[in-house]
């Protein structure tokens, strides 16, 4: 009897019972995704589970942040571990610079030995989700374990979960499976390792973000790149937006910046010029895939934002505090934010108001400003559902995603890059991503305004060489009979006392309005070495005090100044050796002639 119902179990059923045996939970729990669920499992970390002396979830006001909860966890575990984060290819040339790689001999012998009974007493969640809408065709179906109710929530709200997802796999071996485990946090004993052949992630010693919601970074990026490559798609870290004019007309794009370059504040942009509106698809994650019609489209495989708390507020994006402070059958949850125990509020620098005078810290401890520390973790977090959105577009959920007809690639720079910066062609373009990088602020570990190569904002997210994921952009061009137009942007221009020339946050607006001019073909453009930039009077600043002088360093090209930063590209491309496609070094060639001639 029991050899016939092993012949009977489905591949998920036979994957998870292998699990439980390595792991030896006292129960296993198959979430179906639904409210009711959610709820229980919030009940239940309100009362039953902890991480160290803290429960799971913290009620908040419910009348001022509906539905939402405090999770506090483990002071050594806050931030993503990109050195513990390995990818593991058959051979290490696959995985490339860009990546820690181990043999995937070893590196399950490794999580083999740290996983076995790290469920012992531990109720083991059995997570089914999808990545993107599950009637697209460029969806996935994965499944998750994990040993913690905050994993599960966070899944349901970043995913779509739920019992359909068992129904779509059906008898198929193909699911993307996720293994998780908080262990018992030890850093020594923390790892996120990637198994792209396999389409297998396994992650233990973490309960943070994309160390644990395996669907966000793991999957949707570092697996789903090597997938891309292998299928003929695209994975990026990327804003997808519509923007609508005064005649009701929207124009779809993508936007990839690396971190503290304000890639979420531009996907839910409010607007400075009342004849645009924007319509938000999705912060961080794009799938670009060649439609039937030779365009390409992106889907948002996310439905969920997972935003850094700090920085957040009316100025900076009042939509997201409106997201926030939105209702619908999704709970909220803040993670490592301080609390204000007067009024029972999430509380983060930044946020709008005075400081709170009683405050607890992000571990739970009292705080005043006089202490001299931050009161929320610098990487504290929200996850709140895309549905929450005051600007989610109606075609959020639209399975064959929405046309690109504009990508641009953006960073902190202070001087040198223009404001905005048109590519001559797709591969010029592809070269503006494979050259990109951004000026570190004071959140990041280091010096303050030290330049870091991040191509495409994606060198932490790469699931291989990337300078493989290069020609994979080029062949791409190759593919699409009606490309996109690439454009560069910078916002972070500095004048000679060091303070901000463009105002950015809603004004940037006017950036987005010149890129819809010349996706459109409603405005020229002035030709230089570096790309095709605009005329200054077809920049819109009406309502904006930029002296003319200023206005004009916005597009300035100055040749000198170009010396150090074409080393620096050449040295960095030269890290990638042979896997460098011949396009993006004639580009690199073409720049350094143009340079040297003007």
């Amino acid at each position: 009897m029991c050899y016939f119902l092993a012949l009977m179990a489905t591949p998920v059923e036979k994957w998870v019972e292998e699990q439980t045996r390595l792991f030896e939970p006292k129960h296993i729990y198959w979430c179906d995704g639904s409210e009711g669920e959610a709820r229980r499992l919030i009940e239940m970390g309100m009362r039953e589970e902890k991480i160290g002396a803290h429960d799971i979830f913290r009620e908040l006001n419910q009348k001022n942040w509906p539905k939402s909860y405090l999770h506090r966890s483990h002071p050594t575990d806050v931030a993503r571990t990109e050195k513990l984060t390995f990818v593991c290819p058959l051979e290490k040339d696959q995985a490339g610079p860009n990546n820690n790689w181990m043999a995937p001999k070893e590196a399950k012998a490794l999580m083999t030995k740290l996983s076995r009974g790290a469920m012992r007493g531990k109720t083991m969640y059995v997570l089914p989700y999808m990545m993107g809408h599950p009637d697209s065709p460029y969806a996935r179906a994965c499944v998750q374990i994990t040993d913690v109710s905050y994993v599960a929530v966070s899944m349901r709200v970043m995913t779509r979960m739920g019992k359909h997802v068992l129904d779509k796999i059906g008898g198929r071996e193909t699911f993307v499976k996720g293994v998780h485990s908080v262990g018992d946090f030890d850093p020594e004993k923390r790892f996120i390792m990637h198994f792209p052949e396999e389409g297998l992630v396994w992650s233990i010693g973490s309960g943070y973000g994309g160390n644990a919601l395996l669907g966000k970074k793991c999957f949707a990026l570092r697996i789903a790149s090597w997938l891309g490559l292998k299928q003929g798609w695209l994975a990026e870290h990327m804003v997808i937006m519509g923007i609508e004019d005064l005649h009701g007309n929207v124009t779809y794009i993508t936007a990839a910046m690396p971190s503290a370059c304000g890639k979420t504040n531009l996907a839910m942009i409010e607007s400075a010029l009342p004849e645009y509106k924007v319509h938000t698809i999705g912060d961080d994650i794009a799938w670009l895939n060649i439609g039937p019609d030779g365009r390409l489209y992106a889907i948002n495989a996310e439905a969920g934002f997972f935003g850094v708390a700090p920085g957040t507020s009316m100025k900076s994006n009042p939509n997201m505090v409106r997201t926030l402070k939105a209702s619908n059958f999704y709970p909220t949850l803040f993670t490592n934010v301080a609390l204000n125990t007067d009024t029972n509020e999430p509380w983060w620098e930044g946020l709008d108001g005075p400081v709170p005078e009683r405050l607890l810290d992000w571990q739970g401890n009292p705080w005043s400003p006089s202490m001299g520390t931050k009161a929320a973790q610098p990487n504290s977090r929200f996850t709140v559902s895309l549905y929450n959105c005051p600007t989610l577009s109606k075609d959020f959920d639209n399975p064959y995603g929405v046309p690109i007809s504009a990508i641009i690639l953006g960073g902190r720079r202070s001087r040198l890059i223009p404001l905005v910066t048109e590519a001559f062609n797709w591969d010029h373009g592809v070269f503006f991503g494979a050259r990109m990088g951004s000026e570190t602020t004071a959140a990041a570990a280091g010096k303050v305004g030290v330049l870091r190569r991040d191509p495409f904002a994606m060198l932490p997210f790469c699931g291989y060489n990337m300078g493989d994921y290069f020609r994979h952009w080029i062949n791409m061009g190759k593919l699409i009979s009606r490309p996109p137009k690439i454009f560069s942007m910078n916002a972070f221009r500095v004048d000679e006392n060091g303070k901000f020339i463009w105002p950015g946050f809603g004004d940037n607006i006017r950036i987005l309005k010149w890129v819809l001019d010349r996706v459109h073909s409603r405005v020229g453009a002035r030709e230089t070495p570096i790309g095709l930039v605009p005329k200054v009077e077809d920049i819109d600043t009406y309502g904006l005090d930029i002296p003319a002088e200023n206005l004009k360093k916005l597009f300035e090209f100055k040749p000198d100044e170009w010396g150090p930063e074409l080393e620096d590209i050449k040295k960095f491309l030269n890290g990638f050796g042979r896997h460098i496609p011949y396009e993006i070094r004639q580009n690199y060639e073409d720049l350094a002639s143009r340079v040297r001639r003007s």
